[in-house]
């Protein structure tokens, strides 16, 4: 109360208006600044449970993997498509290249 008095005092009542219509806007300003700096915390808390959830989820899955010993299903598809080349036989073919063609 002693406050208000002596802001009426300082200022007058003719400017006192303007003066709680510029301290509105900035506390709403604040507030609205403070809410966005909530939000993106809140963001960042979520993303990171996110990732951490997909890390706990990627560990599970590389422990489910088959042993590399183990037979895993082939891609007929690939395996189809793919030249039937014997890498344990030398072979001792000439590369030929275009110039050697002319």
């Amino acid at each position: 109360m002693l406050i208000l008095v002596v802001v009426l005092l300082l200022f007058g009542g003719k400017k006192l208006p303007e003066l709680a219509r510029g301290l509105g806007k900035g506390i709403r300003e604040f507030k609205d600044a403070s809410d966005g700096v909530k939000r993106e915390i809140h963001r960042n808390i979520n993303a990171m449970d996110l990732d951490k959830e997909e890390a706990e989820e990627t560990a599970v899955n590389h422990s489910q993997r088959h042993h590399p010993t183990e037979e895993s299903p082939v891609d007929e598809k690939a395996e189809a498509s793919a030249p039937n080349i014997d890498l344990a036989k030398p072979t001792d073919e000439k590369i030929i290249t275009d110039k050697e063609k002319v």
